[in-house]
């Protein structure tokens, strides 16, 4: 909020924006100026976790949560309903250091995945995946095996997942390595772009001729994340 975050929304006029560990229970009074309906999913916990999205029209429905309770307290999910599709906000959880967390994770990894299954319509999922698809995605891959976001086990479930009928849409247009989404506030990271790509918008196979752009604003700062943007035909 100190960084310009409520200008930044003003300028961008994005249908639907999603933001991720938000860390609160109640959104400052900047958000009641917006020009937006404000969902909020926060986390039990005070100070961790939660989601927000934020969308110009007003959903059929809005579901909190994927129904189980040890992943719903940390408030990761959030899926607005719209005439012809669902878009879906998620936090998925970090694997922590020494992999303390990481069942934990492939857990609500396959939680969601059902959750996501039985939906009716094609969808948007938009968010903080916590892994680093293939080793493209991440400047230093050999240094990073079997750490937080780079186990097999997380790449491989992001694998299979895609496999169900899902497209990551940044691959629609870029190829090659070096775009990154994340970096350490350590050692200047973001200033020697040592990276990972860890937050996507993925797509319904359906939806995938809808796809007008994909990018990632690798230049907004005020985070250690840069937004990933998604851009359909109307």
């Amino acid at each position: 909020m100190s960084k310009g975050l409520i200008e930044l929304i003003k300028n961008l006029e994005y249908d639907v924006l999603m933001l991720q560990e938000v860390k609160t229970s109640q959104l400052p009074l900047d958000f009641q100026f917006l020009p937006y309906k404000a969902f909020l999913n926060p986390s039990k916990r005070k100070g961790y976790s939660g989601t927000l999205t934020l969308s110009r029209m007003e959903p059929i429905s809005v579901k909190y949560g994927i129904g189980a309770e040890e992943f719903d307290d940390e408030g990761r999910v959030i899926t607005l309903e719209f005439p012809s599709l669902y878009v879906i906000n998620v936090y998925f959880p970090n694997s922590g250091e020494e992999l303390k967390r990481l069942d934990f994770k492939l857990k609500f990894d396959q939680k969601f995945q059902e959750f996501v299954q039985g939906l009716k319509k094609p969808t948007v999922i938009c968010g903080d995946f916590n892994v680093a698809h293939e080793e493209i995605d991440i400047a230093r891959p050999k240094d990073n095996v079997n750490h937080a976001g780079f186990t097999p086990e997380e790449r491989k479930w992001f694998h299979e997942f895609l496999s169900t009928g899902f497209i990551d849409t940044f691959r629609m247009f870029v190829k090659d390595g070096g775009h990154y989404s994340w970096w350490s506030y350590r050692f200047h990271a973001r200033e020697k772009n040592i990276g990972w790509r860890i937050d996507y918008c993925l797509v319904s196979k359906e939806l995938e001729p809808m796809v007008k752009k994909a990018e990632i604003l690798e230049k907004v700062l005020g985070s250690d994340h840069a937004p990933v943007v998604l851009e359909l035909m109307d």
